[in-house]
């Protein structure tokens, strides 16, 4: 999938997590840009997601995405990325930093810490061979499901962050694994200062302090030079739980990069 809407103003792509496909993966964000303060978003799902007709992996994503922008001329682009997604635009600004303006990381997957980027890896690869077990396949997404439902509840979603929870929820657990394959080794070639110094947000989920993976934000949050951004009982799909907060932070950055 690939399409831009909105008419004119800052251009935003939207970079969904796992191998999601990214229509209706940010419910209120795509209306909220082209509102206020007046964006093109665009919608692209990278090679071996969930709509994308291209073949490809994790490796290919930041050409195949360069690619992209340069055919749609819309000049640097603010990058919103979630989980994985929010990988690949880390590794977007660092392959092709004269495509990204600012970035938005919210709950991004650690690329910037090996150790955590093998376990994501290795969890996303044991989860879906477990899948593939009849009984405990039903088991696994019983569980996931009534998850989602539980947290859409706590957190009082609208209806279409409630329906984006539970198209999450039942998430393919192969195309899972295999859109994090290679996360390890890109890992181990990746720091944060090699991010270019553009306005930017890093957001983590409502995590103790002290955890790995909040360190590890800490450090991309550091070297692009902008405070850490958490909420209370955030989740890590933080853009559905504090909907009006991650459009708050997303409008924010994109004034900063018109004004710059």
């Amino acid at each position: 999938m690939l399409q831009v809407l909105g008419e004119g103003g800052q251009a935003v792509l939207l970079l969904p997590g796992g191998g999601e496909a990214v229509d209706g993966f940010f419910p209120g964000l795509v209306e909220g840009l082209i509102a206020e303060p007046g964006c093109r978003v665009i919608l692209y799902d990278r090679p071996g997601t969930a709509a994308s007709e291209v073949g490809g992996g994790l490796a290919d994503a930041t050409d195949a995405i360069h690619t992209v922008l340069t055919g749609l001329s819309v000049g640097p682009v603010v990058v919103i990325g979630q989980s994985l997604g929010g990988a690949v635009a880390m590794l977007l600004a660092r392959d092709h930093p004269e495509d990204v303006a600012g970035l938005v990381l919210l709950d991004p997957t650690p690329v910037n810490d090996v150790k955590l980027a093998r376990q994501v890896e290795r969890t996303a690869s044991v989860t879906a061979a477990l899948s593939k077990a009849p009984g405990l396949g039903r088991a696994l997404r019983a569980l996931l499901r009534s998850s989602a439902t539980r947290s859409a509840t706590r957190h009082s979603m609208t209806p279409a962050a409630r329906a984006a929870a539970l198209t999450i929820a039942d998430v393919d657990l192969p195309r899972l694994s295999a859109a994090a394959t290679g996360l390890e080794r890109i890992a181990q070639s990746f720091t944060a200062t090699q991010l270019p110094l553009v306005p930017a947000a890093v957001v983590t989920a409502d995590r103790r302090p002290g955890s790995s993976l909040r360190r590890a934000h800490q450090r991309v949050a550091a070297a692009l030079d902008t405070p850490l951004v958490s909420w209370p009982g955030a989740v890590h799909e933080v853009h559905l739980s504090h909907e009006r907060e991650v459009l708050a932070v997303s409008r924010t950055v994109v004034r900063s990069v018109i004004a710059a």
